[in-house]
């Protein structure tokens, strides 16, 4: 059975905190620390969140605190799809396309694809049908040679991008699905099990065959500002740029009728 010390002890450890780091960032005694960590001492709920908050425990992970410390969930999940999350699918559909002719699409915590705006299409046109079945997920389509990896000419320079980023994400969220993800394309990298030096956040082009020529791409990603909701705070847009005049130009030349955004299934 889950403890609430216990699972801050395993978020204090993945953080590579001491009691006494704790303690200080959150205002309150190592002493106090040790005893909540020990089942000796049982916090608040208050105080569950405030030391989650030091810790950077994702929403999802801090609802799990607070039922272990026998409190209901504080923080809402509610699929994209329902009825009463159409306000941000309207909002997240103007902002994909306000982005056209250049591709942008939105992505789950687990790399899903939830939404896409028109100019995605292009890019899907030669894939593997079978990576198409939803859920249809980002780093599988981007890397599988089915998919664009045939396609990605700094095929290398994609992948350690994509492995630096996977592996940011299995540290702070401890997800064993991204954990899945990350080894199947990487584990071979790391026969001994070790984790990769985190790579420079400088925006890395991805050079792709598209259309006759080569695209060069950077993207950025836009998340939601101190969200309240576990669904808000897992999803990101990721809009892709053109990198030169003669991308851009490309893009633009394949650019059709404006069309809404849409989704792209679970």
């Amino acid at each position: 059975m889950e403890t609430v010390g216990g699972l801050l002890r395993e978020w204090r450890h993945s953080r590579r905190l001491s009691q006494l780091d704790l303690a200080l960032a959150a205002g309150v005694s190592p002493r106090y620390v040790s005893l909540i960590e020990t089942g000796r001492s049982r916090p608040s709920a208050d105080m569950v969140l405030r030391l989650a908050a030091q810790l950077d425990v994702p929403l999802r992970h801090r609802n799990r605190l607070l039922v272990a410390a026998g409190f209901a969930p504080r923080y809402r999940e509610r699929p994209l799809d329902e009825p009463d999350m159409s306000a941000v699918r309207d909002a997240v559909a103007r902002v994909l396309q306000a982005h056209e002719p250049y591709p942008a699409l939105v992505v789950d915590r687990r790399w899903n694809i939830l939404m896409t705006n028109a100019p995605v299409a292009h890019f899907l046109a030669d894939v593997d049908p079978q990576l198409l079945v939803p859920p249809v997920n980002m780093v599988r389509l981007g890397l599988d040679p089915r998919g664009l990896a045939s396609r990605i000419v700094n095929l290398a320079e994609v992948r350690s991008f994509f492995r630096a980023r996977l592996s940011r994400q299995v540290a702070r969220t401890g997800d064993p699905v991204i954990g899945a993800l990350y080894d199947e394309f990487f584990a071979e990298d790391e026969p001994d099990g070790s984790v990769p030096r985190l790579e420079s956040e400088v925006a890395i082009p991805m050079v792709i065959r598209l259309g006759g020529g080569e695209v060069r791409l950077f993207s950025t990603i836009t998340t939601f500002g101190t969200p309240q909701d576990v669904t808000l705070e897992e999803i990101s847009i990721e809009s892709y740029y053109p990198a030169d005049a003669d991308s851009a130009a490309i893009l633009r030349g394949m650019a059709g009728p404006a069309e809404a955004a849409h989704d792209h299934g679970r």
